[in-house]
């Protein structure tokens, strides 16, 4: 199932490939400025560094270049979230069209054995939620990862050894991450199944409220209520709570790989010329750069595995099976009109 749903997300993008293609190209021009300003300030901090040293003009123009550059990173940015957007929205309308459309073709065993909330639920809150982790992925995972990638390449280029800690350090930042991921999956699926029977149950009530006042079930429906409130609770505390300890527990570890390249850059800077402080402060830049796509990733980890989760329930309404299309069936000779009745009994 979850090779399904992913294939079925990937189906939709690959729609907008041309708006794709735009969102990716900006999305590697606002990551290349922003990793190419730590350079800029690194040269400015050695101009400044040394009696007698100071180069005030070339300071000036290391300056004004680092405002172009920031300029062009915030115009790509906002430039890229416009054109997400409008993916994001053309996938969701897809996906509610399917579904509707799905509503008019499934047997009626299916409408009747699944609750009207359950389905609404589907069609509109489910795919408002995959709607925010998706644009949640775009804007996270594109520049994240390239982001990584670029800062792995220019920490390596500065000095490889002190560069090591930070690789080395990484998995553990993941491995924790995916450890808590997993736990949050059953939790949020829980959470997802139980929205959808509340809001199947408030449905059914609020459109059968002459029956419930006239059987006197006042009681037991709030009763049934509060069961299924309690419920959805217990499973959101419970997700919120996994979800929560993820991005500390990244962040905890990120400081000490941060404090660990401060150390021996520091050192590094001492008993080594070549090394100068404005290397140390751009490699001190890219490793927080390079840790920052991590901290965020696992900071809406909660709300990507949430989003997952509802894309997973509304793309199974829309797998399911169809009625058989009567196109292919055997047309009937023409009837005299004639209908008899044998052996049929009513009964009440």
């Amino acid at each position: 199932m979850k090779n399904t749903t992913v294939k079925h997300i990937f189906n939709l993008i690959s729609k907008h490939k041309i708006l794709l293609a735009i969102s990716i190209l900006l999305n590697i021009i606002t990551v290349a400025a922003s990793l190419y300003i730590p350079i800029l300030v690194g040269n400015a901090i050695d101009l400044l560094i040394g009696k007698g040293n100071v180069n005030f003009n070339a300071v000036i123009a290391i300056i004004i270049k680092i405002a172009i550059t920031a300029l062009a990173a915030a115009l790509s940015q906002w430039i890229s979230g416009l054109i997400n957007n409008k993916i994001t929205y053309n996938v969701i309308r897809d996906i509610r069209k399917a579904a509707f459309l799905k509503i008019s073709k499934v047997p009626l065993s299916i409408i009747d054995t699944h609750k009207t909330g359950d389905i609404l639920s589907r069609v509109i809150n489910d795919v408002d939620t995959f709607a925010d982790g998706l644009l949640i992925g775009f804007k996270q995972l594109f520049s994240g990862v390239l982001t990584i990638v670029g800062t792995l390449v220019l920490m390596l280029t500065i000095n490889w050894k002190i560069s090591l800690i930070v690789i080395l350090a990484t998995p553990v930042s993941l491995l924790v991450a995916r450890f808590i991921a997993n736990s949050t999956h059953d939790m949020f699926m829980l959470q997802s199944k139980t929205k959808g029977e509340q809001t199947g149950f408030i449905d059914e009530i609020i459109e059968n409220q002459k029956t419930v006042k006239a059987f006197a079930a006042e009681e037991e429906t709030i009763d049934t209520f509060n069961e299924i409130n309690e419920r959805l609770k217990k499973y959101s505390l419970k997700a919120i709570f996994f979800s929560s300890m993820v991005n500390p527990s990244t962040r905890v570890i990120n400081a000490v790989i941060y404090a660990s390249v401060c150390l021996f850059g520091a050192i590094s800077v001492i008993n080594n010329p070549a090394f100068t402080v404005g290397a140390l402060t751009a490699l001190l830049s890219y490793s927080s750069q390079y840790a920052n796509p991590f901290n965020e990733i696992s900071g809406v980890i909660s709300e990507l595995q949430n989003s997952y989760v509802c894309a997973k329930r509304t793309f199974e309404f829309i797998d399911m099976p169809e009625e058989i299309s009567n196109e292919n069936m055997q047309v009937l000779p023409t009837s005299k009109g004639a209908v008899s009745f044998t052996n049929v009994n009513f009964s009440y």
